[in-house]
């Protein structure tokens, strides 16, 4: 299986972490937005996109990116997706950080095969006050989800959103 993760780390470098978790178990390459191939993504079986929470929403870098991305004609043309994120406070229920995103994929012609997010150290203010929330985080039980759920993607089988 080809599979490439695009992923914007730019804090603590905690998604970075994730991504190449991820990575090793899909056997991907990890890229910045800005150095992805178009052709690359076209011809992977699998692509995932990852970044950090800023204010309630996904980086703009890696939305900007995948808004940019060719549509295929619908319906899906066999290409799998997956979204991830990082944030210091947990996701409300009604509406995941990831949602926009998966919506604009599925829009692209994706087929989005799940969701993973967990939490992160967050030095935005006011937690720099206080040197910041989930310190040790991602931890190891965070990077075993985060292999787990790749090693699904890659087995094939659904993982849990």
């Amino acid at each position: 299986m080809r599979a490439v993760i695009v992923c914007v780390s730019v804090s603590h470098g905690n998604t970075l972490r994730v991504a190449d978790t991820m990575a090793r178990a899909l056997e991907a390459k990890v890229v910045a937005p800005e150095e992805a191939d178009p052709a690359e993504l076209a011809a992977a079986d699998l692509v995932g996109f990852g970044s950090g929470v800023f204010h309630g929403r996904l980086h703009p870098r890696l939305t900007d990116f995948a808004a940019a991305l060719p549509a295929t004609a619908l319906p899906a043309t066999g290409r799998r997706a997956f979204v991830f994120a990082t944030s210091g406070l947990p996701p409300l229920p009604p509406a995941p950080f990831t949602r926009p995103l998966v919506r604009l994929l599925e829009g692209k012609g994706y087929a989005v095969d799940g969701t993973f997010s967990c939490r992160a150290l967050d030095t935005w203010l006011p937690f720099r006050l206080v040197g910041g929330i989930n310190k040790r985080r991602p931890n190891t039980a965070d990077l075993a989800a985060a292999r787990a759920f790749a090693e699904r993607l890659r087995d094939g089988e659904a993982p849990a959103s």
